[in-house]
């Protein structure tokens, strides 16, 4: 009986071994060449989407993925990369809210404020890609974040038929963000899991025209 359970145990650790690898795989490929860490080699786009993070850790320290995603962003603007940021985050509550904070850290960094526009319904990376498709009217985008955030975004927006880049914000050391790195590898399992349930975005809304 041990045996068995001792069987049927490693089959169930391979097999999500597999499933997860598989998962990371398809992203991986999908996003080939699409993400860049060379502000040069950037092609130029209308919009860049810059998706929300908090500013602050659980201990109350500054969100090193918060401040790299604000300095690629100033870096692609002040390039000439981006004529127009879309910060999308989450805005659930009166106390917290993603997309308000980005936007007063980019006009303190140079950006206009007219320059900038709010996506509060940005829950989830898929709300984000989708919304930016059907309420923000995009066709194409530079999205705006870490280097695996940025692949999934990218299969993401290609699945709903928005053409997406990714410019790659700083990470941190695998040390200090292994949490984050294994919650991504079951994040990318969600994502054909939604895609499967065809997932809609938590909101949808009136239409804005980025101009």
């Amino acid at each position: 009986m041990i045996k068995k359970f001792g069987i049927l145990f490693l089959f169930g650790v391979v097999g999500i071994y597999l499933i997860l690898a598989s998962c990371d795989n398809i992203i991986e490929n999908a996003a080939k060449d699409r993400t860049y860490w060379n502000l040069k080699d950037v092609p130029k786009n209308k919009v860049g989407l810059v998706l929300g993070t908090s500013n602050r850790l659980v201990g109350g320290g500054s969100n090193p993925y918060y401040t790299n995603r604000i300095k690629a962003t100033l870096e692609l603007y002040k390039a000439g990369k981006i004529d127009y940021v879309l910060v999308s985050g989450d805005n659930s509550t009166q106390y917290y809210n993603e997309p308000t904070v980005f936007k007063k850290d980019l006009v303190q960094g140079g950006i206009p404020s007219e320059k900038i526009y709010l996506d509060y319904a940005g829950f989830r990376t898929l709300d984000s890609m989708v919304r930016a498709k059907y309420i923000f009217g995009l066709d194409s985008v530079t999205i705006i974040s870490q280097k695996f955030h940025n692949e999934r975004a990218i299969y993401l927006a290609e699945q709903k038929g928005l053409f997406a880049i990714g410019y790659n914000a700083d990470g941190i050391s695998l040390n200090q963000g292994l949490k984050v790195q294994i919650r991504e590898y079951f994040a990318r399992v969600k994502v054909f899991i939604d895609l499967a349930l065809n997932t809609q975005p938590k909101f949808f809304g009136d239409k804005i025209e980025i101009k």
